[in-house]
């Protein structure tokens, strides 16, 4: 990620989520996120703000947890989960290699 800030739908984007519930989770998880808005009221997020909202949709759909149980998951210790996010995002990356190469035969 190369921006200073990305706006709520490119945020969705990354997330491969809608953008309502990508608001909700910025209202639900506020004291996560440091998002900041426009002059027009538009939400901006920077990639800090991304990686969490990552680690947010990991607890939640990847795991099954609640959304407190996901707040206090964050808030016990974010370290397990960014390893986690991390891996399964390279583990994602590695397939979609492997997919291309099959293609490629």
């Amino acid at each position: 990620m190369s921006k200073l800030f990305y706006t709520i739908g490119e945020t969705a984007a990354v997330l491969s989520e809608n953008v309502s519930l990508v608001r909700y989770w910025s209202e639900y998880f506020a004291k996560f996120l440091k998002t900041s808005r426009t002059t027009r009221g538009d939400r901006r997020y920077t990639p800090e703000d991304i990686e969490t909202l990552k680690q947010i949709h990991f607890l939640v759909k990847e795991q099954g947890l609640t959304l407190d149980g996901a707040a206090r998951q964050l808030t016990a210790d974010k370290a397990p989960v960014e390893g986690r996010v991390k891996a399964l995002e390279s583990l994602k990356s590695i397939r979609a290699q492997l997919v291309e190469i099959k293609k490629s035969l």
